[in-house]
């Protein structure tokens, strides 16, 4: 079906993405009940950023002395990293560049197109936001193996015997949490705001703790500090940076999790509540370690996260920073679920089974074999990196490249969409590309020590993508070249084939010519039904289609209907329902004297130019893997007759 394609824009209302989604909240939900919810659903991945991201910094693969020059520059570093990422460049800016209340890369690449599809440079924009998502794919690998293993690893600050256990615990509670995946996360869902509330509420006192005994650390508010930390050690500021992203892990995703709440209950999340705890506990730990006789001050950024409670407290802050890594992840496996379901729509990743697991949430979904290949690839991560530090070092490339690539596509945004002149345009992007393009070059660095994970793994889920969509154009161009117009087949057809009583769908990719399965229908069987209906799916490059622009239909003469059905890319495909809305061809549509006709189409590798050999092979691979129309449209399956065709690419 036309999925795989990105069609023209077409008549749309406004949607509802702002208040619909995984978050449970109902559209009437108030601006603070949408706030609370998002402190339970997005915001986790980056508030378990303390419990690694300052340790790193001192402790991972380039220490630094623990003296008060380099803590408060490492303070003051997270502090603007913080203010300039996450608050400025996303919350603020990037969230303004919604489509139709939806938010993340291809999101913002459908955006784009809309505008500039005209455009020789369209088609970078595009691969651009691919690449982006493709990342993504390695930061929900890396993000729950690093944040359940750096809160089991508090287990070593209350016991060191317990070291033992620590692989064995994480792996445990890691495959628990993709085994409850196909139980859908409504009932769960419902605990993870005050879970999370309380996470926060505790960071922030246990800074405020510290702070009070030691508020000279407040000097780090001040970006000298940061500035005079490149002048004294330029070189170890420059390495620092690569744990210093780690406190804004996270950063796209609440751009992309902005459908599910909208910008206003988002933005009044983060600067009233997450930030402040946040920072709060990035001072706490500064100062704690500031305060430190140089021996337990070795000691204690070993994990500094949990040196800040008491003895008495420790393990119960382990076990609620352990659930906190387990909602933190959660969410990002969500996230997977919901971009790998984008990019379907979208047309760069074949059709794949999906589970609704809510009756009334549309967005919460379960793929599948995203969730096995998840799982598989964090065990062997655990297994193979053994600690969170070790994971660190892979984590930061699939971050600071993302982030980096959006900064790109909102110069684009910036001149091609909202019309800035470029003058306005380029200083702007060149201050946040001076920012991230460091973050992403220090990570570079950790390439041999971890970094090529991110990076394999977004090469190859870049490579899978791009072929689907280019093996996609490729058959339907050839399906174009054979194809029969329909005005002729119809009056060709109408005396020369016997009529049977019912209806016959025949679905077709394409809004022209007359698809592969009716022909073989009329070759095999030699008839033709009383009402004959091609039908294409077209998924617009916005997220949600108005019901009155669902349905369109046109009259061919002689029983033949050629129909079309709308659809955004975040909804659910369903063709029965659709079909229930379109009684003006020819009457309504009874199921059960309805027949579906699909074509199950047959890569042939062939010498003509289109893709290399390799990449026909994985292409015809995906396609026979896919799923099939009658489970992604919703078939009835007693009512689906497929019939095979042979393509040559």
């Amino acid at each position: 079906m036309s999925e795989s394609q990105v069609p023209q824009k077409h008549p749309s209302a406004e949607s509802n993405g702002g208040t619909a989604g995984t978050s449970g909240v109902g559209k009437k939900a108030t601006k603070g009940a949408l706030a609370v919810g998002a402190i339970g659903i997005v915001f986790g991945d980056i508030g378990t950023s303390p419990l690694y991201a300052f340790r790193e910094t001192f402790a991972g693969a380039h220490p630094l002395a623990l003296d008060d020059m380099h803590i408060l520059g490492v303070v003051s570093l997270i502090f603007w990293s913080m203010t300039l990422v996450v608050s400025l460049q996303y919350v603020t800016i990037l969230m303004r560049a919604d489509n139709k209340g939806q938010g993340g890369s291809l999101a913002l690449v459908a955006l784009i197109s809309r505008h500039i599809s005209g455009s020789k440079y369209g088609w970078l924009a595009v691969l651009l936001g691919v690449f982006a998502t493709s990342l993504f794919y390695g930061d929900s690998m890396i993000t729950p193996a690093i944040s359940v293993l750096s809160a089991v690893e508090g287990l070593t600050v209350v016991n060191p015997d317990m070291e033992r256990l620590v692989i064995p615990i994480a792996l445990a509670l890691l495959i628990a949490l993709f085994v409850i995946q196909k139980r859908g996360t409504a009932k769960v869902g419902a605990l993870f705001a005050p879970v999370m509330i309380v996470y926060f509420i505790v960071l922030a006192g246990l800074g405020i703790n510290q702070i009070v005994q030691h508020p000279e650390v407040l000097w780090a508010l001040n970006p000298y500090y940061a500035l005079n930390f490149f002048v004294i050690d330029g070189w170890l500021a420059f390495l620092a940076l690569g744990s210093v992203v780690l406190a804004v892990t996270g950063s796209e995703a609440l751009y992309s999790d902005m459908g599910h709440f909208g910008r206003g209950p988002m933005r009044l999340s983060w600067f009233g509540f997450v930030m402040p705890c946040l920072l709060l506990n990035y001072f706490g730990q500064g100062a704690m370690v500031m305060s430190l006789p140089p021996l337990m001050a070795s000691e204690a950024i070993q994990n500094p996260f949990f040196f800040l409670a008491s003895e008495q407290f420790r393990l119960p802050l382990v076990l609620l920073a352990t659930v906190a890594t387990f909602i933190a992840s959660q969410a990002v496996i969500s996230g997977a679920f919901s971009i790998t379901h984008q990019a379907m729509q979208l047309g760069f990743i074949p059709r794949l089974s999906i589970r609704h697991t809510s009756e009334t949430e549309a967005g919460q979904i379960y793929i599948p074999v995203v969730n096995w290949a998840l799982m598989v690839a964090v065990i062997i991560l655990v297994l193979t990196f053994q600690n969170s530090s070790n994971l660190a070092a892979a984590y930061g490339i699939a971050v600071t490249g993302a982030v980096t690539i959006d900064t790109l596509l909102m110069g684009v945004l910036f001149v091609g969409v909202w019309k800035w002149r470029w003058w306005y345009a380029a200083p702007v992007v060149a201050v946040f590309l001076i920012v991230d393009g460091a973050y992403f070059a220090a990570n570079l660095t950790k390439v041999a020590d971890g970094g090529w994970f991110p990076l394999v793994v977004g090469l190859f889920a870049f490579t899978l993508l791009t072929t689907w969509a280019r093996g996609r154009k490729l058959m339907r161009d050839r399906m174009t070249e054979v194809a029969l117009p329909i005005e002729i087949f119809a009056k060709s057809a109408k005396n020369s084939t016997t009529r049977v009583p019912g209806t016959a769908i025949f679905m077709a990719s394409q809004t022209a010519g007359v698809p592969s399965a009716l022909l073989h229908n009329i070759k095999h069987n030699k008839v033709l039904h009383e009402r004959v209906v091609i039908l294409t799916i077209e998924i617009a490059d916005e997220p949600y289609v108005d019901e009155n622009a669902r349905c369109e239909m046109h009259d061919l003469g002689d029983g033949f209907y050629r129909a079309v059905l709308h659809y955004g890319f975040m909804e659910e495909t369903d063709v029965p329902r659709g079909l229930k809305s379109m009684s003006r061809c020819g009457g309504e549509f009874d199921m059960m004297n309805t027949s579906f006709f699909l074509s199950r189409q047959t890569l042939i590798a062939s010498e003509k130019p289109g893709m290399p050999i390799w990449r026909e092979k994985i292409f015809a691979w995906m396609l026979r893997n896919s799923a099939t129309a009658m489970e992604f449209f919703r078939l009835p399956t007693n009512r689906v007759v497929e019939l095979g065709s042979q393509v040559e690419i």
